[in-house]
C-alpha cells in the first residue's frame, strides 16, 4: 500500500469507476478526488466522484453515488460508504486500516511524507536576492524563510532543488552604496567636509547612512590611508576610487548578508552576480535572441493611467512585445537614452537560468513586485520558446514587529529598519522561521514579539515543541521500565496495535496518516504555511489525548500491567514524534527533546 493512504483510496475509487462505467473519459476521470472529511461524523474521507461523472455519463448524481457508495462498501478497507449532499460519497474506513499506518511510519522515519511527485525534476528556487546595501531587514527574513521551507517542501514532494540567490550588484543602487561608504572613509581620515556637504556634491546623496558602514570606512582607512581622498581630505575624482570602494563595500555587504542568513539557517547552492552576468556577455545574449524572433522594436507607450498629457512626456524607447505572450502591455527593455532598463537585465538572469535546464523556475519577492509577474512570464515564455520551464512568482508581504503592542523601535545600526538579526537576537532563529510559516505570504503579518517567547497554546512554537518535547518524555520513561523491551523506532514497528481504538488514537492516526498528502498538497500549492498549520493540528490533536489521559486511566501511554497496551500507545508517540520532526524539518525549525 502507498504511504499516502489517500492516493491509495483514489485509485480504489477510480477503478471502481472504471469498472462500473468503462465509457466515462479520462478528462472526468482526472478530477476525481478523495479528501478528508471536515467533521468525523461524515466518516474519514470523502470523495467527488460520483458529481464528476454524473454529467458525461448523463446520470443522476445521487443515483450515481449510492450504486458507486454501494459498490465501495465491499472493498475490504472500507467500513462504511454513504452517499451524502448533491453526490458525494463519505467513506469509514477499517480500525485496522489506520492501525496498520503506524509501522509503515517507524520503519520510514522523518522521511515520511517524501513523495515522488516530483518525478526528479530539476527546481531552481530563487529567493532573498536582496540588493547588496545593508543587513538584512525583517521583510527580507519572510522571503528568506518562506524561499527556504518552500525549497525544503518542493524537495520532501521529489523535486531536484537548486536554491540560488541573485546579486543586484550592478545598478544605481550599488553606486549609492559606494559613495555613502566613502563619506565613512573621509570621516575615517579626519575630514574636514560636513555631512551635509559632502551629501550636496554626491551624484546620488547620502542615501545609507547606518551606523553599519563605520568599519568599513575605518577599513578602507587602514589600507588605503588617503590616497583614495584629495589633498585636502575631502572628495578625490570619482575615476580614482569609485570601483575600488564599490568592490569592497559589496563583498563586505554580501558578508553580512550571508552572516544573517546562516544565522537563521538558510543556505544558497548558487550565488549568481548582475554584474558577472553583464560582463559574460550575458544581455548582449539575450538581446539578440529576442531580436532573432522579431520580439523588439522601437516604440513609444501609452501614458500610465492617471497620467494627464500635461505630465506624460512621450519618448521612444526599446519595447518588448510582452503583449504577444499574455502582458497587458509591451514593455521597454532599453530607455530613450539608450541605457538599460532593470527589467532588461531580469530578462537576461531569467535566460542564464532557462539555459541550464529547469524544469521549473520560482521566484520569491517582496509584494512591491505584484506587477511585475504577467512581463516576467511573457520574459520566460519568449527567451525559453516550446521549451520554457514553468515559471512562478511568490509574493511575500511586509512584516511589522511588534512589541508591547507597539511597533519595534527601529535599529540605530540600520538606520532605517529592523534588521533580521535584532530579531534573532530577540527570541531565536527556530522561533523566527516557525512564525514566518504560520500565515500565507501573501498576507500581512504583525511579529509580536511576547506572543512569540509566551509559553501557551496560543503560541505555535511552543505548543507544537512542547509536544514533542512531551513524546520524547514519554519514550525517555518507557525505556527505562523493567520488562516492556526496546522502545526504539524498528521494535515498536512490530508491536500488536489492535488495542488502538479509542476515538482520540484513531484521530491522532489519521492525522498522521494526511502528512504524505498534505506535502503533496502544499507542494503543488507552492504554499509551505500549510505545514505550520498541520504541524500544529497534530500537536492539538496529541494534546488533546495527553490530557484525556489524565482523566481516564485506561488511555494513559504507559501502563505497568499491560506491556502490549503500553508497546502500542508508545507506537503511536513514536509515530508523532517523527512526524513532527519531518514536518519541522520542512519548516527548517529544530525540534526540542526537552522544555527548559
Amino acid at each position: 500500500m502507498s504511504d499516502n493512504l489517500f492516493t491509495h483510496l483514489r485509485e480504489i475509487v477510480l477503478a471502481t469507476m472504471r469498472r462500473l462505467h468503462p465509457d466515462l473519459g479520462q478528462d472526468a476521470l482526472a478530477r476525481i478526488e478523495v479528501t478528508p472529511t471536515r467533521e468525523a461524523a461524515h466518516g474519514d474521507m470523502a470523495t467527488n466522484a460520483a458529481l464528476i461523472g454524473a454529467k458525461p455519463l448523463g446520470e443522476n448524481p445521487r443515483a450515481l453515488a449510492a450504486s458507486l457508495a454501494a459498490e465501495l462498501a465491499t472493498h475490504k478497507l472500507i467500513a462504511k460508504a454513504e452517499p451524502a449532499g448533491p453526490g458525494f460519497i463519505n467513506i469509514s474506513l477499517h480500525d485496522a486500516v489506520w492501525q496498520e499506518q503506524l509501522p509503515g511510519m517507524l520503519r520510514t522515519g522523518v522521511s515520511y511524507g517524501a513523495s515522488r511527485l516530483g518525478q526528479g525534476a530539476r527546481a531552481n528556487v530563487e529567493y532573498v536576492s536582496a540588493n547588496p546595501t545593508g543587513p538584512l531587514h525583517v521583510g527580507h527574513c519572510r522571503g528568506a524563510v518562506v524561499g527556504d521551507a518552500l525549497a525544503n517542501l518542493l524537495a520532501k514532494a521529489g523535486f531536484a532543488v537548486t536554491r540560488e540567490y541573485y546579486v543586484n550588484d550592478a545598478g544605481a543602487q550599488v553606486i549609492a552604496l559606494a559613495w555613502s561608504v566613502y563619506w565613512r572613509y573621509l570621516q575615517a581620515i579626519g575630514t574636514d567636509l560636513t555631512e551635509a556637504d559632502f551629501a550636496a556634491a554626491t551624484p546620488t546623496g547620502l542615501q545609507y547612512s547606518g551606523d553599519y558602514l563605520i568599519p568599513l570606512g575605518a577599513q578602507l582607512a587602514k589600507i588605503h590611508g588617503t590616497a583614495l581622498a584629495s589633498a585636502e581630505r575631502g572628495i578625490a575624482d570619482p575615476a580614482l576610487w569609485l570601483d575600488i570602494v564599490r568592490d569592497e563595500a559589496i563583498s563586505a555587504m554580501m558578508a553580512l548578508v550571508r552572516d544573517d542568513l546562516a544565522a537563521l539557517g538558510v543556505h544558497h547552492d548558487v550565488v549568481t552576480s548582475e554584474a558577472e552576468m553583464i560582463r559574460s556577455g550575458g544581455v548582449t545574449r539575450a538581446v539578440a535572441t529576442l531580436e532573432q524572433h522579431g520580439l523588439l522594436y522601437q516604440g513609444v507607450l501609452e501614458p500610465p493611467k492617471g497620467k494627464t498629457p500635461d505630465d506624460w512626456e512621450p519618448r521612444e524607447q526599446t519595447l518588448f512585445r510582452s503583449t504577444d505572450f499574455g502582458d497587458d502591455v509591451d514593455r521597454p527593455v532599453r530607455k530613450s537614452d539608450g541605457s538599460n532598463t532593470y527589467f532588461l537585465n531580469d530578462i537576461a538572469y531569467h535566460a542564464d537560468k532557462i539555459a541550464r535546464d529547469f524544469a521549473l523556475l520560482i521566484d520569491v519577492l517582496g509584494a512591491d513586485h505584484g506587477g511585475y509577474t504577467k512581463r516576467m512570464q511573457a520574459a520566460v515564455k519568449a527567451i525559453g520558446g516550446n521549451s520554457a520551464p514553468d515559471f512562478e512568482i511568490v509574493l511575500c508581504q511586509i512584516v511589522r514587529v511588534l512589541k508591547d503592542g507597539v511597533p519595534m523601535r527601529m535599529s540605530k545600526r540600520a538606520g532605517t529598519y529592523v534588521e533580521l538579526r535584532d530579531l534573532i537576537d530577540a527570541v531565536g532563529a527556530d522561533v523566527v522561521r516557525f512564525i514566518m510559516l504560520m500565515r500565507k505570504s501573501d498576507a500581512q503579518m504583525d511579529f509580536d514579539l511576547d506572543a512569540a517567547v509566551a509559553q501557551t497554546r496560543e503560541n505555535p512554537v511552543f505548543y507544537v515543541q512542547y509536544a514533542h518535547a512531551r513524546c520524547r518524555s514519554v519514550l525517555r520513561a518507557a525505556a527505562s521500565m523493567d520488562g516492556l523491551g526496546e522502545v526504539d523506532d524498528a521494535s515498536l514497528a512490530q508491536a500488536d496495535l489492535t488495542s488502538l481504538t479509542a476515538p482520540e488514537e484513531l484521530a491522532l492516526i489519521r492525522r498522521l496518516a494526511a502528512w504524505p498528502r498534505q506535502v503533496e498538497a502544499a507542494a503543488i500549492a507552492r504554499e509551505p504555511h500549510r505545514i505550520g498549520f498541520f504541524v500544529y493540528e497534530v500537536a492539538s490533536d496529541f494534546h488533546a489525548l495527553w490530557n484525556k489521559g489524565r482523566d481516564d486511566t485506561s488511555l494513559r501511554f504507559i501502563r505497568s500491567d499491560q506491556h502490549a497496551e503500553t508497546r502500542a500507545r508508545l507506537a503511536l508517540v513514536a509515530a508523532t514524534a517523527l512526524v513532527i520532526r519531518s514536518a519541522l524539518a520542512v519548516m527548517g525549525v529544530t525540534p526540542v527533546e526537552e522544555m527548559r
